[in-house]
């Protein structure tokens, strides 16, 4: 009889032990005769050899109507100050002595010109520079041929001269706005000149200081073919383009100007 009790008493310990063991998750009843209080003592020391829950890496909270909500802020960072304040800078310095809403356009607005008889511009400026061109005599023209010019020199004047003498530097002017007829003829029509519309250039200045000049240059076999192109190019920003073989008269330079014809830009 005491045989059989130490028999059920060590059965007992030793599935008491192997419960013990066995994880916390199965589904399987616990067996009649085991101490609650040893599966209680062994789940407390469990629970103290378990490795803290590692903190989140970003905290959560409740936002508009209960939904989670991240405090990393999903916008784009901003700019430094530093950064808008140099930028704003360098916007203001291109902007600087520009005129006709054009920052590659240098120059200044003067007053309206009021020529005798039809001769005047009502808003001139001088011109200086264009796209880094610079000018030899300022030009006093209106901003529509400003604007023109600015575009024949950009898409036009500096593809045709190319790396040639290292770019261009300038251009030499010879005329601008004047009170006088075509060809400065005393009679006939009114010139472009006398209305701010036209401009006469009769070289272009390069950067190692060698000149094309269109009296020379043109019938040039080097220096012809760089004119010729660009003599090309300008038909289209400007209305008229007059060159040596228009006439006599223009044997020696360039003549644009912003006239518009009904059958398009007229170019000799």
């Amino acid at each position: 009889m005491r045989y059989g009790v130490l028999l059920g008493l060590c059965l007992s310990l030793q599935i008491t032990s192997v419960w013990a063991a066995a994880p916390d998750r199965s589904q399987r009843p616990l067996p009649r005769g085991v101490s609650i209080q040893i599966i209680q003592a062994t789940e407390a020391e469990r629970s103290a050899t378990r490795p803290a829950a590692r903190p989140t890496a970003q905290k959560e909270r409740k936002g508009l109507f209960g939904f989670l909500k991240s405090d990393r802020s999903q916008r784009p960072s901003q700019r430094p100050k530093g950064l808008k304040k140099k930028a704003a800078e360098q916007i203001a310095r291109a902007a600087k002595g520009s005129v006709c809403g054009d920052p590659s356009i240098k120059g200044s607005f003067i007053k309206p010109i009021r020529g005798r008889g039809a001769c005047g511009v009502a808003k001139p400026v001088k011109i200086t520079s264009v796209d880094g061109v610079g000018l030899t005599q300022h030009a006093t023209i209106d901003c529509t041929t400003a604007k023109a010019l600015k575009t024949w020199v950009r898409s036009g004047l500096k593809p045709a001269v190319g790396n040639v003498g290292g770019g261009v530097r300038s251009l030499q002017v010879v005329a601008h706005y004047a009170c006088r007829n075509r060809n400065s003829a005393r009679s006939g029509r009114l010139s472009e000149h006398a209305k701010g519309r036209a401009i006469d250039i009769a070289a272009i200045n390069l950067n190692n200081g060698q000149r094309i000049t269109v009296l020379k240059g043109w019938r040039n076999r080097q220096q012809g073919p760089i004119l010729k192109r660009a003599h090309k190019a300008a038909c289209g920003p400007f209305g008229t383009v007059l060159g040596p073989n228009a006439n006599r008269f223009h044997q020696d330079h360039f003549h644009f100007d912003t006239a518009r014809y009904r059958s398009g830009s007229y170019c000799r």
